[in-house]
C-alpha cells in the first residue's frame, strides 16, 4: 500500500470507501468533513492506494495536547493484510513529529472487532465520557 495525502480527486473513492465500510451517518455529511478537514492540517488526511486504486483513509486531527484519529478506513476486501496498522502507525508518527504526547480515537459500543484491532496494537479504554453538541447542523 502506498500512504499518501489526500487531494480534492480523492473525493468521490474516499466518499464511496467510507460508506462500504459503514462510516458514514445522516447526521454527518462526508463530503462536509473532507471540507472542513482541508481547511484544518490537510496533510493530515492519508490515503492509501494498492495498485493505483485508493482502498485506504484516515483523518488525523492535532490540537496539541492529544491527537485524533477518525475514518480509518481499509475496503473490505483488502482487510486483514496489515494496512490499518500501517495507517494506525503513520499517524502516531505524524503526531509524534509534531510534539503531540497521545493519541484518541472513538469506537462505537457495537463495534467490537473494531475495538479489538486497537487493542492488540497498545490502545485501551480510557474513564472517560465523551460528550458532544452539534454546533453546525449537517442537512
Amino acid at each position: 500500500m502506498h500512504i499518501r495525502p489526500f487531494q480534492p480527486a480523492d473525493t468521490e473513492a474516499v466518499v464511496s470507501l467510507w460508506q462500504a465500510c459503514d462510516l458514514t451517518r445522516p447526521w454527518n455529511d462526508p463530503y462536509r468533513d473532507i471540507q472542513r478537514k482541508l481547511a484544518a492540517q490537510p496533510e493530515l488526511f492519508l490515503v492509501g492506494e494498492v495498485d493505483g486504486v485508493l482502498m485506504a483513509s484516515a483523518m488525523i486531527g492535532n490540537d496539541g495536547h492529544r491527537g485524533w484519529l477518525y475514518y480509518l478506513a481499509v475496503a473490505p476486501e483488502h482487510r486483514r493484510r496489515g494496512h490499518a496498522r500501517r495507517l494506525v502507525e503513520t499517524a502516531e508518527r505524524l503526531l509524534i513529529e509534531r510534539g503531540c504526547p497521545k493519541l484518541q480515537l472513538m469506537v462505537r459500543r457495537e463495534n467490537t472487532a473494531v475495538a479489538g484491532f486497537y487493542v492488540a496494537l497498545g490502545y485501551a479504554e480510557v474513564e472517560a465520557v465523551t460528550l458532544g453538541k452539534r454546533l453546525i447542523a449537517d442537512d
